[in-house]
């Protein structure tokens, strides 16, 4: 039996809807704000503008953390998953631009999810380079960054902005 967890609360960092924007604006602050800060992918997206865009039919959601990771931990529902690493040690998956191809076409806009938002940052580097144009990093990522007791959860990601997640 699964559980969907819904609350709200705010994000942090990366370019964020305007109230009332179109999710479109978020994408373009996005792209700006990667050409600034000289990211080889189109940009960083907060979770809370994430699941609007997803919401909307706007972009695919990809989660890139393992299946044990998705499993075990939870996941973004109705989420499509190409693991950038894979196994016990985390290994790169040698296959992530071919299974990314059979999830989404290249000119989808791609929003990649992973643990923290280094992963992703990584594989949407990778599908860049491989030609997909509008792949953007989730920032936070499903857990967020490690607290001070070297925690995930406490302060930020997508859990604990209260987003839709459900459990195996």
């Amino acid at each position: 039996m699964s559980d969907v967890v819904f609350e709200t609360q705010s994000s942090s960092d990366a370019v964020a809807l305007v109230p009332g924007s179109a999710p479109s604006l978020v994408l373009e602050r996005a792209r700006q704000q990667a050409a600034i800060d000289n990211l080889p992918y189109a940009g960083s997206v907060a979770p809370h503008d994430a699941w609007d865009l997803f919401r909307s039919g706007e972009a695919v959601l990809v989660d890139v953390r393992s299946a044990e990771e998705r499993k075990f931990v939870g996941h973004v529902p109705e989420t499509r998953h190409v693991a950038w690493m894979t196994g016990l040690s985390l290994s790169r998956n040698p296959r992530f631009i071919k299974e990314l191809e059979h999830k989404a076409d290249k000119d989808d806009v791609i929003l990649l999810l992973c643990r923290s938002g280094k992963r992703s940052a990584a594989a949407a580097e990778a599908a860049a380079k491989a030609g997909f144009k509008n792949v953007f990093n989730i920032t936070e990522g499903f857990e967020g960054d490690l607290d001070e007791q070297q925690r995930r959860g406490g302060f930020n990601g997508w859990r604990h902005a209260g987003l839709p997640w459900i459990q195996d």
